[in-house]
């Protein structure tokens, strides 16, 4: 339909174009022929009655010359004469003309001084005029000048009916026009090719489909498309046969291989993926509704999963534009542009996204399992929103898996410690893994949250409670050892109570390798810095939220530390921090982000050069896309993280170094830094520290970074999202359903 609009608002402007300016030239001529009339008849005029006015001027009778005014100044169309003495002053005139008398006088005084006949269309309150002068005897001597006088009001009217006559004569061309390019376009064009794309898509989805028949003009169109089917049928049977050689093989893991392994252990059912944060928004921008991916990592390592193996993602609709954008269901397939599975969306008015996201999760457990970076805030009212949004997810989920036997249910993050329980007791015989992918704390910090009982008993329910290194599990088993009266496994990491048995286990997380974005042409830093109006030799990059665990500030600390320490650095080496807001709501992270833009300006103040910055803070959301050519373009990336789980910028970066160099320098405190043991590993409260391993990583020979590189990246292919995937799915179909949890339909 937009080709179409697009069409037709270019052919009525067409049309508009052309009619004006026929138009146009149609008045423009019209009024020249009526002037030329007017200057025909004020000629005659002149010559009929120019001698009796002469007469009567010689004779110096001022009554003679009022008579013969009066007598031909009513004739035919005429407004009235006026006669002027050789001074350009009137002597005697129709009545009729008093108001427009002084209008005449430069056209007076035009003929008089060129002798010659002299003519204009002047306005007046009564109209537009038509005066005609010519001087009286010009070779005997000046002694006046006689205007004949016409009304010219009809011309304009007859130019204004000119172009409404236009006007609407064109409203009903381009209404036919638009009509038939409607129905050409739909009929011949739009048709066709809708049954093509329809095609397209089925055969991309590996259903059996004809093509459809073309109109004769589309036949290249058709053949091109039957052969890309063709290649694309061809393609995916050597990848599933690929994929399941590999399966057999146990070579490393891709999506096509996770899609085998999970169709052949969860017997062909479909996976459902709890999270706060939606892979695909829609938000309202310039009046148009756009798609947006937001900056997470729980979606980078969660969304590959899905589009391998299909299912439903249910999470919390977020966007202004989500609701119109979803069925009545809150359902919506995605990827937009090639669908893979289904986003369930789950609606929480503003007091519950307040009290439950921005409350208890991001004032209390959020800084409570960080070790209190900020002082965590636990208020009753937040709570209870928090129970209120966990039970809403799981009536979502509920009807989600109804009719589905043993669902596989994968719950992400410290948003929904609750649900697993609320799960089993509607479904005991889901298999529910909760990964919890910040850290967890030792016992005595846990047990600041009032809540710490309820917590832990919904986060036992699951059949398999997620961490990503060993650390956060022990913490983990020991607080529920203090706090419960259960029995912990620590033979084999279990908490076992009132019959069921929760597994604790490290499923340290990865991002997809090969990194498919990654083979894209890349412009380079100095391009990059250029756009900035910017020039250097060295770039380093962060890739952030803006969140006071991610040790911005320190970071910005060793840079300037560096500059000071190494100032043969000084105007050639800048730190690109893409730092995305994030939990604005929260004063803390407003005030963070004010923060984090004074320092920078204080830095670059310190070390200012002409076309230099030290540091570039581009405090904005940046989909994958835009943040790739930082990534494979730095010299060095940073993460310095004061406390995380894992931190997949670490594992983003490695993935894109497709070339094999550049150099990491990752904070000891992530759970990266437990695997990626060939990087720069420091502790980012170290400002010394920090400026030493900037200076050694853009002095690093290329054989050295290389090395690191190349080990990295082979940890990272090895260990990649799907072969994290595989090990957690693997640990719940292993899991045994008693008698009681059978699936009743």
């Amino acid at each position: 339909m937009r080709i179409t609009a697009r069409l037709i608002v270019a052919l009525a402007i067409a049309a508009t174009l052309v009619a004006a300016g026929s138009t146009f030239f149609q008045a423009r001529q019209e009024k020249r022929g009526l002037l030329d009339d007017l200057n025909r008849r004020g000629e005659i005029l002149s010559q009929t009655f120019g001698d009796l006015v002469q007469s009567a001027l010689e004779s110096g009778s001022r009554r003679r010359l009022e008579d013969v005014v009066k007598k031909y100044g009513s004739h035919g169309r005429l407004n009235g004469i006026a006669v002027f003495n050789a001074e350009d002053k009137p002597l005697a005139f129709t009545p009729a003309l008093s108001g427009e008398i002084a209008a005449l006088e430069q056209t007076v005084k035009r003929a008089l001084a060129q002798q010659s006949p002299a003519d204009a269309v002047l306005g007046s309150p009564d109209g537009d005029f038509h005066a005609y002068v010519t001087p009286l005897a010009p070779n005997r001597g000046l002694v006046g000048a006689l205007a004949v006088v016409h009304d010219a009001s009809y011309i304009k009217v007859r130019i204004d009916e000119l172009w409404k006559n236009n006007f609407l004569r064109l409203l009903i061309e381009v209404f036919i026009i638009s009509l038939v390019t409607l129905w050409i376009v739909r009929w011949n064009i739009m048709s066709p090719l809708d049954d093509l794309t329809d095609w397209m898509r089925k055969t991309r989805a590996g259903e059996p489909a004809a093509a459809p028949p073309l109109p004769k003009g589309l036949q290249p169109l058709a053949a091109e498309a039957s052969f890309l089917a063709e290649s694309l049928a061809e393609a995916r049977a050597v990848a599933e046969e690929e994929a399941h050689l590999r399966h057999k093989a146990a070579s490393l893991w891709t999506a096509e291989r996770l899609k085998e392994h999970v169709k052949a252990t969860l017997e062909g059912r479909p996976i459902f993926v709890v999270a706060n944060r939606e892979p695909y928004m829609h938000v309202r921008k310039g009046g148009k509704v756009e798609v947006l991916t937001p900056a997470s990592g729980l979606v980078t390592g969660i969304e590959p999963i899905l589009l391998a193996c299909g299912g439903v993602w249910v999470a919390h609709g977020a966007g202004d534009a989500d609701q119109e954008s979803a069925d009545a269901h809150g359902r919506i397939a995605v990827p937009p542009e090639s669908p893979q599975y289904t986003l369930r969306r789950v609606w929480l008015t503003k007091e519950e996204e307040e009290g439950y996201y921005y409350g208890f999760a991001n004032e209390g457990l959020w800084p409570l399992c960080h070790i209190a970076y900020t002082r965590p805030q636990f208020k009753a009212s937040d709570w209870n929103y928090y129970q209120v949004a966990n039970q809403k997810f799981a009536d979502a989920l509920i009807e989600e898996m109804a009719g589905v036997r043993e669902p596989c249910v994968l719950i992400q993050d410290y948003h929904f410690a609750l649900l697993p329980k609320l799960i089993k007791k509607k479904r005991p015989d889901a298999r529910v893994a909760l990964f919890w992918h910040i850290p967890w704390p030792n016992p005595e910090a846990f047990a600041v949250c009032p809540w710490q009982r309820e917590i832990l008993e919904g986060m036992i329910a699951a059949d398999i409670v997620g961490f990503h290194i060993q650390f956060h599990c022990n913490n983990f088993l020991e607080t529920v050892d203090r706090t419960m009266e259960c029995r912990i496994d620590w033979e084999r990491f279990a908490v076992r109570r009132g019959g069921h048995s929760a597994g604790v286990r490290p499923y340290p997380i990865s991002v997809a390798f090969p990194n498919p974005v990654a083979a894209k042409p890349n412009p380079g830093a100095a391009e990059l810095l250029r756009r900035e109006g910017l020039k250097a030799e060295f770039m380093g990059i962060g890739i952030d939220r803006i969140d006071y665990t991610k040790g911005l500030l320190e970071r910005f600390s060793g840079i300037e530390r560096f500059l000071e320490k190494y100032p043969q650095y000084r105007g050639r080496f800048t730190f690109v921090q893409i730092a995305a807001p994030s939990r604005t709501r929260i004063k803390r992270y407003r005030d963070l982000q004010e923060e984090l833009e004074s320092e920078a300006k204080r830095i670059n103040a310190k070390f200012a050069a002409k076309d230099y910055a030290a540091i570039v803070l581009m405090a904005s959301h940046h989909n994958h896309a835009d943040i790739e050519p930082y990534y494979k373009a730095a010299n060095l990336c940073m993460v310095t993280s004061l406390h995380d789980g894992m931190n997949l910028v670490a594992k983003e970066f490695i993935a894109s170094r497709d070339e094999e160099n550049g150099v990491l320098i990752l904070s000891r405190f992530t759970g990266a830094s437990r695997e990626l043991r060939d990087a720069l590993i420091v502790n980012p409260y170290d400002f010394e520290q920090t400026a030493d391993a900037i200076a050694r990583a853009i002095e690093m020979s290329p054989e050295e970074q290389t090395a690191r590189m190349v080990a990295m990246r082979a940890m990272v292919r090895e260990h990649n999202v799907y072969a994290w995937a595989a090990r957690l799915i693997d640990g719940l179909a292993q899991i045994r359903l008693s008698p009681s949890q059978e699936f009743k339909a």
